[in-house]
């Protein structure tokens, strides 16, 4: 008698399964962590957050908890302290964000990775690695892409220029909407020599294969004392891919992200068909240093509920010898 079942799974659910199995077998065990936390703990991080905006709420012992809206914080508060060397997680998991667009809060499945702990050029190389492996599972026969940046030369160069923290946050933010006229006049405005905001506004505008703007990029930013080691790193994280995966990479330092959180390596991954980035992550340093140490890292999420609102990805059946599964 056949006592098999068969379970249908949507694209997103396949997406949990395919990318669980690729982190194990990168030797990244399951990390579970609670949907919620005190809210001191994110009211004291809040510079490290998306959204100042926590939602909230009060348990039946009177504590004000919070829905999370971070899983990184969590887990290198929870294995970070642990003393044994670079720990390697992985989660699926969702978090509680507002939207950005009015329409209030909204939850987001996350399925990513962390590895806590000590980072060098290798374990740059295997997190960018996995993250493209992970959109090569997912892109179902369609084009991907994964921009790959470095904060270590925008921040180089702001060094350079001896510029403070707050003008580094709206450098960041210009360089994300990739408006060289705006961000021309806003770091010349700020005190950055025309020199460096050229530099500023070239690195905006620099996107293409790392062969194609190599020139280009040593050109804007090859003579800033401190550049060349982010750039050496980003080199070398591209010739450790395999051919196939390489192909996937394009240099972009609009996506350089919020120079509060990373301090190195900065990825985001986009598959043809959905107009948001799929998948993000970069190093990070110096979290939570209240708990007995400056915790740094490195790790990616991607967002499955993408997959499955913009059709991407593919579902599969799944066949249980156990019929009590379920």
């Amino acid at each position: 008698m056949d006592l098999s079942r068969e379970v249908r799974l949507t694209s997103a659910e396949a997406a949990v399964f395919s990318l669980r199995s690729l982190y194990e077998s990168c030797g990244y065990g399951r990390f579970k962590v609670n949907k919620f936390e005190e809210y001191d703990f994110y009211a004291s991080c809040k510079s490290f957050l998306m959204s100042e905006n926590v939602l909230t709420f009060t348990d039946s012992t009177g504590r004000l908890m919070a829905l999370k809206p971070d899983i990184t914080l969590s887990i290198v508060k929870n294995v970070g302290a642990s003393g044994d060397g670079p720990q390697k997680v992985y989660y699926n998991e969702s978090v509680f964000r507002d939207s950005g667009d009015g329409n209030g809060f909204r939850e987001i499945t996350q399925t990513g990775l962390e590895r806590v702990g000590e980072v060098d050029t290798a374990a740059v190389c295997e997190a960018v690695e996995l993250a493209c492996r992970s959109l090569d599972l997912l892109r179902a026969g369609k084009s991907a892409v994964l921009d790959l940046s470095h904060v270590g030369v925008v921040s180089a160069i702001l060094d350079a220029e001896g510029v403070g923290e707050a003008v580094r946050g709206a450098v960041a933010s210009l360089m994300g909407d990739k408006n060289a006229g705006e961000l021309m006049r806003a770091a010349t405005g700020a005190g950055i020599s025309a020199a460096g905001a050229e530099k500023l506004c070239r690195l905006a505008t620099l996107y293409g294969t790392p062969a194609d703007v190599r020139d280009e990029l040593y050109s804007a930013a090859g003579d800033v004392p401190g550049c060349a080691p982010a750039l050496e790193e980003l080199y070398a994280v591209v010739a450790s891919l395999p051919d196939g995966l390489r192909r996937m990479i394009r240099f972009d330092f609009s996506a350089a992200g919020d120079m509060k959180y990373y301090t190195g390596a900065v990825f985001r991954g986009y598959i043809d068909g959905i107009p948001r980035s799929v998948l993000s992550g970069g190093r990070y340093g110096g979290l939570l240093p209240e708990y007995g140490a400056a915790h740094g890292g490195i790790g990616f999420a991607v967002y499955t509920d993408l997959l499955e609102y913009a059709g991407g990805g593919r579902g599969a059946t799944l066949v249980f010898d156990d019929p009590e599964v379920k």
